[in-house]
C-alpha cells in the first residue's frame, strides 16, 4: 500500500571534522532528530566538495582529506520540519548551510493492497 503526502525536506551541509560538544556534528544532529521525534535522517558522506573557505576536500588517494563534505537529511511533514529547523539550527555554525524545500512524499507500507480506482 502506498500513501502520496506533501511534505518538506531538511538537508544540512556540514564538515566530517566539525564538531557540537565533544561529537561529530552529523551524529549530533541525527541525534537530535531522533530526540524530536523526526521520521528519520540520513548522512551521506561526500568524495568531494569546497565551503566558505574553497579548501577543497577530496577522498582521492593522493589528496585523502580529514574533512570530507557530509549531508544530514531529513523528510518529514513541513511542521515538523519547521520545528526540527529551529532546534537544529544553533548547532550549524557560519559558513554552513541548510536547505529546506518542499517535496512530494510517497510511503509504501504492508497494510495489503492498493486500493484500485473504480
Amino acid at each position: 500500500m502506498k500513501r502520496r503526502a506533501r511534505g518538506r525536506i531538511l538537508r544540512i551541509y556540514v564538515g566530517e571534522s566539525d564538531t557540537w560538544q565533544g561529537e561529530p556534528l552529523y551524529h549530533a544532529l541525527v541525534m537530535a532528530v531522533r530526540r524530536e521525534g523526526g521520521a528519520g535522517a540520513t548522512v551521506y558522506r561526500g568524495i568531494e566538495g569546497f565551503g566558505a573557505h574553497s579548501t577543497v576536500h577530496t577522498a582521492r588517494v593522493l589528496r585523502l582529506s580529514e574533512d570530507l563534505p557530509v549531508v544530514v537529511e531529513v523528510v518529514d511533514s513541513a511542521e515538523r520540519i519547521e520545528r526540527l529547523a529551529r532546534i537544529l539550527e544553533p548547532m550549524v555554525s557560519e559558513g554552513l548551510m541548510v536547505i529546506v524545500e518542499d517535496v512530494q512524499t510517497i510511503t509504501f507500507s504492508r497494510g495489503g493492497p492498493e486500493p484500485t480506482a473504480g
